[in-house]
């Protein structure tokens, strides 16, 4: 059986933690050739390119992110005996799980896909909120392992991005008890009530606006949000009827503290995790793609 050799491994977990050969050969007090060399070595036991040159600098590669993860541990745990042997127990290192999320996300669906892992004393949660195309980004520069979005991405324009539907939720009409609604058929008195909604950027507010506009009705719009956390509240407030996808006030609605006024024929959220094709797939991505599609079913 092929051994690794641990010293080479170092070579390779220094480098990469210091951002380059040269800084790494200063910090080890060693040659550069001489790390050169060893990393060589490593990248042909491993049968992998640890390292992209980009402009003279070092990148990792994707198979270079998984076994400095890899290397993190090993050497994160060669230091944790020292300090329990020492009289010093030290904190266990953990696997890292990186979720990206659109800034607009609801929270309750970023904490139901999280949660198994949460709940994983081996499993480390990082939670990165951001634009579409900076989270897209990141993601295909295996700096995230999955982002969580209502919309798809194209992969036609993203190559070697791939996405998984995760749920389809209905969306719901919501206000404050007692609601006092005006007399007449719905949705022709949605023309009387205020109402809170997501902006017109969303996907669910041009469903929204077709169907008004199929039913004639012209709106009163008090507010209107792109962040799911604040419809809800500006619902809480008792200001109107916001219109959310059902995830984004669950807790709320068994709780009685809002309830449904009406929903819209047909319309849903949809929501998406997004990854990148990998030649090392993640298992524990997998793995929660996997039950939250199972539970949302």
């Amino acid at each position: 059986m092929q051994r690794l050799n641990y010293n080479q491994l170092h070579y390779f977990w220094t480098i990469a933690k210091a951002g380059g050969i040269s800084e790494a050969a200063r910090q080890m007090g060693s040659s550069q050739s001489n790390l050169s060399a060893q990393l060589k070595e490593l990248e042909g036991a491993l049968g992998q390119r640890l390292f992209d040159r980009e402009r003279r600098r070092l990148r990792l590669s994707e198979a270079g992110r998984v076994a400095l993860d890899y290397a993190e541990t090993i050497f994160g745990q060669g230091q944790e005996m020292l300090e329990v042997l020492k009289g010093r127990p030290g904190s266990r290192r953990r696997a890292l799980l990186r979720v990206g999320a659109l800034s607009s996300l609801s929270k309750n669906l970023q904490l139901e896909f999280c949660r198994p892992a949460l709940k994983d004393p081996g499993v480390q949660v990082l939670a990165l909120e951001g634009s579409f195309n900076s989270l897209l980004r990141r993601l295909q520069e295996h700096k995230l392992d999955v982002v969580l979005s209502t919309m798809p991405v194209r992969t036609d324009e993203a190559p070697g991005l791939y996405n998984h539907e995760l749920a389809s939720m209905p969306v719901l009409l919501v206000g404050k008890p007692p609601l006092r609604l005006p007399r007449g058929p719905f949705p022709k008195i949605l023309a009387e009530v205020p109402l809170i909604l997501p902006s017109r950027q969303s996907r669910v507010r041009a469903g929204f606006d077709a169907w008004l506009e199929a039913a004639r009705v012209r709106p009163m719009i008090k507010a209107e949000a792109d962040d799911m956390a604040l419809l809800r509240l500006f619902a809480l407030s008792g200001q109107g009827l916001a219109l959310v996808p059902r995830i984004v006030v669950a807790p709320e609605l068994k709780e009685r503290r809002l309830v449904r006024a009406g929903g819209v024929p047909g319309l849903k959220e949809v929501f998406y995790a997004i990854t990148a094709t990998r030649r090392f797939p993640d298992a524990l991505v997998e793995r929660l793609v996997r039950r939250l599609r199972r539970d949302a079913a």
